[in-house]
């Protein structure tokens, strides 16, 4: 598959990564632009990918164009490439009935609405919304798409094929993406922060740090898989562990006094309203 990328920068630079390690692509067949020219250099020097010099020969080059800029960007990246320059870099191809394909764009823009994104391509791109996050890197991504009004079923394969490759990916309805934007785009950061937090408090009772942080981290990972392979819901799991009069429930208050619970709650409302209004520029 030729993939293109409009902007290289940290989740672009994720998913080129875990796309290349899944096997999905080579290197020579992932092209990527950017304004940034440090940015794309690293990338290359890293990946062996090929650096194009504007966003018109990513696409030539490509048959799925990923748009991974700013959401203040990315209506100019779409509108940049004129009717001339979709013409002779887009090798429009004729169909059996008459009339010219167009090609797949998938949005990784946070925020930006399908119907915005169609409005700045005009029928020249056929658009897929996709919220991935950063352990694509490591292909444990979770991503969540939804198509546009020109986008095929076969178009919705392809997305399931590379973010799959890369992880989970789930289809929904596009209100839900600024929710999983919330949730699990911005979510790592969260669980990063859980972890640094508890291995500081490995550090306080007397555990040498680096040995806190590989227990901390681990611990996380090991639970979070038992609630995948197991399909039971956290509380039954966390009943498992929390005897009478134990440790552990002694640390479940302490938890509950903090106010964990209720911080991680208003930290995916937090974050799904601030992806609701990238879109409008505020």
């Amino acid at each position: 598959m030729k993939l293109g990328f409009i902007g290289g920068g940290k989740m672009a630079a994720a998913l080129i990564k875990g796309v290349l390690k899944s096997g999905i692509c080579t290197p020579a067949d992932v092209t990527v632009s950017d304004v940034h020219a440090p940015a794309v250099e690293k990338l290359r020097g890293e990946t062996g990918v090929t650096i194009a010099a504007s966003n018109a020969e990513v696409v030539g080059a490509s048959e799925v164009i990923i748009l991974a800029v700013k959401p203040g960007d990315a209506l100019a990246a779409i509108q940049g490439l004129t009717a001339q320059q979709m013409e002779s870099s887009m090798r429009w191809a004729w169909q059996g009935g008459g009339g010219k394909t167009s090609k797949l764009l998938i949005s990784i823009v946070a925020g930006l609405s399908l119907a915005t994104l169609e409005k700045a391509a005009g029928e020249k791109l056929r658009i897929i919304r996709v919220m991935p996050n950063t352990p694509a890197l490591i292909l444990a991504g979770a991503s969540a798409f939804a198509t546009g009004t020109l986008a095929t079923d076969a178009d919705a394969d392809i997305a399931q094929k590379i973010f799959g490759g890369i992880g989970i990916a789930l289809r929904v309805k596009e209100s839900l993406l600024d929710a999983v934007t919330g949730l699990s785009g911005s979510g790592p950061a969260y669980v990063y922060t859980i972890i640094e937090a508890l291995a500081d408090g490995g550090v306080l009772m007397g555990l040498p740090r680096d040995l806190a942080l590989q227990l901390a981290a681990k611990t996380v990972a090991g639970a979070a898989e038992m609630v995948l392979q197991t399909g039971l819901h956290p509380a039954v799991l966390r009943d498992q562990v929390a005897s009478p009069g134990g440790t552990t429930i002694a640390g479940i208050e302490a938890i509950e006094s903090g106010g964990l619970r209720a911080s991680l709650i208003a930290a995916v409302r937090a974050a799904s309203e601030r992806s609701a209004t990238l879109g409008s520029g505020k």
